[in-house]
Protein backbone atom coordinates (compact mmCIF):
# COMPACT_ATOMS: atom_id res chain seq x y z
CA UNK A 1 0.00 0.00 0.00
CA UNK A 2 1.50 3.26 -0.70
CA UNK A 3 -0.37 4.93 2.44
CA UNK A 4 2.62 5.06 4.10
CA UNK A 5 1.50 2.59 6.81
CA UNK A 6 3.28 -1.02 6.76
CA UNK A 7 2.12 -4.44 7.44
CA UNK A 8 2.83 -6.32 10.28
CA UNK A 9 5.88 -7.95 8.43
CA UNK A 10 7.55 -4.91 7.61
CA UNK A 11 7.02 -3.00 10.82
CA UNK A 12 8.94 -6.24 12.28
CA UNK A 13 11.58 -6.49 9.78
CA UNK A 14 12.22 -2.82 10.49
CA UNK A 15 11.86 -3.22 14.07
CA UNK A 16 14.24 -6.05 14.08
CA UNK A 17 12.14 -8.25 15.88
CA UNK A 18 9.26 -11.03 15.11
CA UNK A 19 5.88 -10.88 13.43
CA UNK A 20 5.15 -12.83 16.89
CA UNK A 21 6.24 -10.23 19.08
CA UNK A 22 4.63 -7.68 17.19
CA UNK A 23 1.42 -9.24 17.40
CA UNK A 24 1.69 -9.76 20.96
CA UNK A 25 2.15 -6.23 22.12
CA UNK A 26 -0.38 -5.54 19.65
CA UNK A 27 -2.97 -8.14 21.09
CA UNK A 28 -2.05 -6.37 24.30
CA UNK A 29 -3.24 -3.24 23.63
CA UNK A 30 0.49 -1.13 23.73
CA UNK A 31 0.94 -0.96 20.15
CA UNK A 32 -2.04 0.30 18.86
CA UNK A 33 -2.85 -0.39 14.75
CA UNK A 34 -2.82 2.30 12.87
CA UNK A 35 -5.43 1.41 10.13
CA UNK A 36 -6.42 -2.14 8.21
CA UNK A 37 -5.81 -3.22 4.89
CA UNK A 38 -9.07 -4.42 2.45
CA UNK A 39 -8.21 -8.14 3.70
CA UNK A 40 -8.82 -6.82 7.37
CA UNK A 41 -4.85 -6.99 7.33
CA UNK A 42 -3.21 -4.49 10.30
CA UNK A 43 -1.19 -1.78 9.43
CA UNK A 44 1.10 0.54 11.34
CA UNK A 45 2.52 3.68 11.04
CA UNK A 46 6.39 5.19 11.28
CA UNK A 47 4.73 6.40 15.04
CA UNK A 48 4.74 2.39 15.74
CA UNK A 49 8.53 1.73 15.20
CA UNK A 50 9.28 4.57 17.46
CA UNK A 51 6.88 3.03 19.99
CA UNK A 52 8.32 -0.90 19.66
CA UNK A 53 11.46 0.38 20.10
CA UNK A 54 10.72 2.01 23.38
CA UNK A 55 9.02 -1.33 24.69
CA UNK A 56 12.12 -3.31 23.50
CA UNK A 57 13.75 -0.76 26.13
CA UNK A 58 11.42 -1.16 28.64
CA UNK A 59 11.42 -5.03 28.27
CA UNK A 60 15.18 -5.35 28.13
CA UNK A 61 14.68 -3.77 32.18
CA UNK A 62 12.75 -6.79 32.48
CA UNK A 63 9.87 -4.29 33.25
CA UNK A 64 6.11 -6.62 33.40
CA UNK A 65 4.26 -5.61 30.48
CA UNK A 66 1.75 -4.28 32.53
CA UNK A 67 4.34 -1.41 33.72
CA UNK A 68 5.31 -0.95 30.23
CA UNK A 69 1.79 -0.38 29.51
CA UNK A 70 1.82 2.03 32.26
CA UNK A 71 4.92 4.20 31.14
CA UNK A 72 3.25 4.37 27.82
CA UNK A 73 -0.23 5.53 28.58
CA UNK A 74 1.61 7.77 31.34
CA UNK A 75 5.40 9.40 30.91
CA UNK A 76 5.32 10.47 34.49
CA UNK A 77 4.43 6.90 35.88
CA UNK A 78 8.15 5.68 34.92
CA UNK A 79 9.54 7.42 37.84
CA UNK A 80 7.31 5.05 39.80
CA UNK A 81 7.72 2.53 37.90
CA UNK A 82 11.65 2.16 38.19
CA UNK A 83 11.67 3.29 41.94
CA UNK A 84 9.77 0.02 42.21
CA UNK A 85 11.81 -1.92 39.93
CA UNK A 86 15.13 -0.75 41.93
CA UNK A 87 13.22 -1.74 45.30
CA UNK A 88 12.66 -5.62 43.94
CA UNK A 89 15.94 -5.90 42.60
CA UNK A 90 17.94 -5.07 45.82
CA UNK A 91 15.70 -7.29 47.46
CA UNK A 92 16.64 -9.86 45.17
CA UNK A 93 20.48 -8.97 45.08
CA UNK A 94 19.91 -9.48 49.29
CA UNK A 95 18.91 -12.65 48.54
CA UNK A 96 21.54 -13.92 46.52
CA UNK A 97 24.70 -12.37 48.27
CA UNK A 98 22.74 -13.99 51.46
CA UNK A 99 22.35 -17.34 49.63
CA UNK A 100 26.08 -17.11 48.24
CA UNK A 101 27.14 -16.43 51.47
CA UNK A 102 25.20 -19.65 53.01
CA UNK A 103 26.55 -22.01 50.37
CA UNK A 104 30.26 -20.90 50.95
CA UNK A 105 29.39 -21.45 54.85
CA UNK A 106 28.46 -24.75 53.83
CA UNK A 107 31.22 -25.64 52.06
CA UNK A 108 33.87 -24.19 54.13
CA UNK A 109 32.89 -26.37 57.38
CA UNK A 110 33.85 -29.78 58.21
CA UNK A 111 31.35 -32.51 57.21
CA UNK A 112 30.46 -33.64 60.06
CA UNK A 113 29.09 -29.97 61.07
CA UNK A 114 27.52 -29.67 57.84
CA UNK A 115 23.58 -31.30 58.65
CA UNK A 116 23.83 -28.90 62.08
CA UNK A 117 24.56 -25.95 59.67
CA UNK A 118 22.57 -26.87 56.73
CA UNK A 119 19.82 -27.10 59.38
CA UNK A 120 20.38 -23.99 61.22
CA UNK A 121 20.44 -21.95 57.83
CA UNK A 122 17.81 -23.60 55.79
CA UNK A 123 14.86 -22.41 58.55
CA UNK A 124 15.98 -18.63 57.81
CA UNK A 125 14.47 -17.17 54.65
CA UNK A 126 16.84 -15.27 52.05
CA UNK A 127 17.14 -12.39 52.53
CA UNK A 128 16.23 -13.04 56.11
CA UNK A 129 13.37 -11.22 58.50
CA UNK A 130 13.98 -10.19 61.93
CA UNK A 131 10.51 -10.72 62.85
CA UNK A 132 11.22 -13.84 64.61
CA UNK A 133 13.86 -11.74 66.98
CA UNK A 134 10.80 -8.70 67.74
CA UNK A 135 8.43 -11.02 68.62
CA UNK A 136 11.45 -12.25 71.29
CA UNK A 137 11.42 -8.95 72.39
CA UNK A 138 8.23 -8.17 72.77
CA UNK A 139 7.90 -10.99 75.23
CA UNK A 140 10.90 -10.41 77.32
CA UNK A 141 10.35 -6.92 78.14
CA UNK A 142 7.88 -5.97 80.82
CA UNK A 143 4.31 -5.34 79.99
CA UNK A 144 4.05 -1.84 81.16
CA UNK A 145 6.53 0.05 78.71
CA UNK A 146 4.73 2.45 76.91
CA UNK A 147 4.20 1.19 73.26
CA UNK A 148 6.57 3.96 71.74
CA UNK A 149 9.39 3.27 74.40
CA UNK A 150 8.70 -0.47 73.75
CA UNK A 151 8.95 0.32 69.90
CA UNK A 152 12.13 2.01 70.30
CA UNK A 153 13.64 -0.47 72.39
CA UNK A 154 12.95 -3.43 70.17
CA UNK A 155 13.93 -1.64 67.00
CA UNK A 156 17.37 -0.83 69.53
CA UNK A 157 18.03 -4.22 70.33
CA UNK A 158 17.44 -6.02 67.15
CA UNK A 159 20.46 -6.52 65.06
CA UNK A 160 19.91 -5.88 60.82
CA UNK A 161 21.20 -8.13 58.61
CA UNK A 162 24.13 -7.02 56.78
CA UNK A 163 23.93 -6.22 53.18
CA UNK A 164 26.77 -8.52 51.57
CA UNK A 165 27.08 -10.63 54.27
CA UNK A 166 30.53 -13.33 55.68
CA UNK A 167 29.58 -16.74 55.95
CA UNK A 168 30.37 -16.20 59.61
CA UNK A 169 27.34 -13.80 59.92
CA UNK A 170 24.98 -15.78 58.22
CA UNK A 171 25.95 -18.95 60.13
CA UNK A 172 25.25 -16.08 63.07
CA UNK A 173 22.06 -15.22 62.14
CA UNK A 174 20.75 -18.68 61.41
CA UNK A 175 22.21 -19.29 65.25
CA UNK A 176 20.62 -16.18 66.62
CA UNK A 177 17.39 -16.94 65.16
CA UNK A 178 17.00 -20.48 66.69
CA UNK A 179 17.73 -19.41 69.95
CA UNK A 180 15.05 -16.36 70.19
CA UNK A 181 12.59 -19.49 68.21
CA UNK A 182 13.30 -21.85 70.83
CA UNK A 183 10.81 -22.63 73.92
CA UNK A 184 11.10 -20.53 76.73
CA UNK A 185 8.58 -19.14 79.96
CA UNK A 186 7.68 -16.03 79.53
CA UNK A 187 9.78 -12.98 80.92
CA UNK A 188 9.11 -11.89 84.55
CA UNK A 189 12.63 -10.37 85.75
CA UNK A 190 10.60 -7.58 88.16
CA UNK A 191 9.33 -10.65 90.09
CA UNK A 192 12.80 -12.20 90.88
CA UNK A 193 13.33 -12.57 94.73
CA UNK A 194 16.69 -10.00 94.27
CA UNK A 195 14.10 -7.43 92.56
CA UNK A 196 11.04 -7.90 95.22
CA UNK A 197 13.47 -7.00 97.78
CA UNK A 198 15.66 -3.99 96.27
CA UNK A 199 14.52 -1.27 98.34
CA UNK A 200 12.00 -3.10 100.27
CA UNK A 201 9.86 -1.79 96.57
CA UNK A 202 7.07 -4.12 96.22
CA UNK A 203 6.25 -5.18 91.83
CA UNK A 204 3.94 -2.03 91.67
CA UNK A 205 6.49 0.54 93.04
CA UNK A 206 8.72 -0.37 90.60
CA UNK A 207 8.66 1.52 87.23
CA UNK A 208 10.21 -0.02 84.51
CA UNK A 209 9.90 2.54 82.10
CA UNK A 210 11.65 4.70 83.91
CA UNK A 211 14.59 2.63 83.95
CA UNK A 212 14.59 1.99 80.29
CA UNK A 213 14.37 5.72 79.61
CA UNK A 214 17.31 6.54 81.94
CA UNK A 215 19.34 3.68 80.50
CA UNK A 216 19.40 4.96 77.00
CA UNK A 217 22.04 7.82 78.13
CA UNK A 218 24.01 5.24 79.85
CA UNK A 219 24.17 2.91 77.26
CA UNK A 220 25.70 5.54 74.65
CA UNK A 221 28.28 6.79 77.22
CA UNK A 222 29.44 3.03 77.99
CA UNK A 223 29.10 2.84 74.07
CA UNK A 224 31.68 5.51 73.74
CA UNK A 225 34.06 3.84 76.24
CA UNK A 226 33.81 0.78 74.17
CA UNK A 227 34.16 2.26 70.94
CA UNK A 228 37.72 3.95 72.52
CA UNK A 229 38.89 0.50 74.18
CA UNK A 230 38.70 1.87 77.69
CA UNK A 231 38.44 -0.60 80.47
CA UNK A 232 35.51 -0.51 82.69
CA UNK A 233 35.49 2.02 85.47
CA UNK A 234 33.59 4.25 87.66
CA UNK A 235 32.69 7.58 85.38
CA UNK A 236 29.80 9.56 84.29
CA UNK A 237 28.46 6.44 82.62
CA UNK A 238 28.04 4.12 85.48
CA UNK A 239 26.64 7.53 87.49
CA UNK A 240 24.25 7.85 84.55
CA UNK A 241 23.36 3.81 84.97
CA UNK A 242 22.47 3.64 88.88
CA UNK A 243 20.81 6.89 88.69
CA UNK A 244 18.71 5.40 86.29
CA UNK A 245 18.22 1.91 88.53
CA UNK A 246 17.80 4.26 91.33
CA UNK A 247 14.97 6.29 90.14
CA UNK A 248 13.18 3.66 89.07
CA UNK A 249 13.33 1.90 92.63
CA UNK A 250 12.67 5.69 94.71
CA UNK A 251 15.79 5.19 95.93
CA UNK A 252 19.48 7.12 96.47
CA UNK A 253 22.66 6.58 94.96
CA UNK A 254 24.40 5.01 97.98
CA UNK A 255 27.42 2.70 98.56
CA UNK A 256 24.60 0.40 99.63
CA UNK A 257 22.11 0.57 97.13
CA UNK A 258 25.09 0.03 94.40
CA UNK A 259 26.17 -3.34 96.43
CA UNK A 260 22.37 -4.51 95.79
CA UNK A 261 22.47 -3.54 92.68
CA UNK A 262 25.41 -5.43 92.38
CA UNK A 263 23.56 -8.54 93.71
CA UNK A 264 20.81 -7.78 91.79
CA UNK A 265 22.85 -7.81 88.12
CA UNK A 266 24.19 -10.99 89.22
CA UNK A 267 21.44 -13.00 89.89
CA UNK A 268 19.13 -11.97 87.40
CA UNK A 269 21.78 -12.38 84.87
CA UNK A 270 20.26 -14.98 81.73
CA UNK A 271 21.95 -16.94 79.54
CA UNK A 272 19.98 -16.65 76.86
CA UNK A 273 20.39 -13.26 77.03
CA UNK A 274 24.12 -13.74 77.12
CA UNK A 275 24.05 -15.44 73.99
CA UNK A 276 21.63 -13.15 72.57
CA UNK A 277 24.36 -10.44 72.69
CA UNK A 278 27.11 -12.65 71.45
CA UNK A 279 25.67 -13.73 68.23
CA UNK A 280 24.83 -9.99 67.83
CA UNK A 281 28.20 -8.62 68.04
CA UNK A 282 29.10 -11.27 65.39
CA UNK A 283 26.48 -9.91 63.05
CA UNK A 284 27.48 -5.86 63.65
CA UNK A 285 31.33 -6.30 64.51
CA UNK A 286 33.08 -4.69 66.58
CA UNK A 287 32.89 -1.72 65.49
CA UNK A 288 29.18 -1.01 66.44
CA UNK A 289 29.01 -2.08 70.28
CA UNK A 290 25.58 -3.79 70.96
CA UNK A 291 23.41 -2.84 74.02
CA UNK A 292 24.14 -5.62 75.60
CA UNK A 293 27.86 -5.08 75.50
CA UNK A 294 27.34 -1.75 77.27
CA UNK A 295 25.44 -3.40 79.78
CA UNK A 296 28.38 -5.75 80.45
CA UNK A 297 30.85 -2.95 80.49
CA UNK A 298 28.68 -1.12 83.02
CA UNK A 299 28.26 -4.28 85.07
CA UNK A 300 32.06 -4.51 85.38
CA UNK A 301 32.24 -1.15 86.03
CA UNK A 302 30.45 -2.05 89.15
CA UNK A 303 32.18 -4.39 90.36
CA UNK A 304 35.21 -2.89 89.87
CA UNK A 305 33.90 -0.17 91.83
CA UNK A 306 32.78 -2.37 94.94
CA UNK A 307 36.06 -3.66 94.89
CA UNK A 308 37.51 -0.28 95.77
CA UNK A 309 38.85 0.60 99.55
CA UNK A 310 36.13 2.43 101.17
CA UNK A 311 33.65 1.17 99.43
CA UNK A 312 31.07 -2.07 100.95
CA UNK A 313 31.82 -5.66 98.96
Amino acid sequence: MDDGTWSIGELARRAGVTVKTVRFYSDRGLLPETARSSGGHRRYGPEALDRLRLIRSLRALDLPVPDVGRVLGEEAALEDVVARRLRELGSRLAALRWQEAALRSLRECAAGERAERLRLIGAVTAPPSTAALARFWRRELPARLPAKLRASIVDAVVPQPPADPAPDQVLAFARLHALVSGARPPADHWRSPAGRSMCGRTDEEVRPAVLYEGLSEAFDLASAELRARRAPYGGDALDCFVAAHARTYRARDTPEFRRRLRVLLTVTADPVLDRYWELSGELTGPLEPTLGAAQEWLRAALEAQSARPGLPA
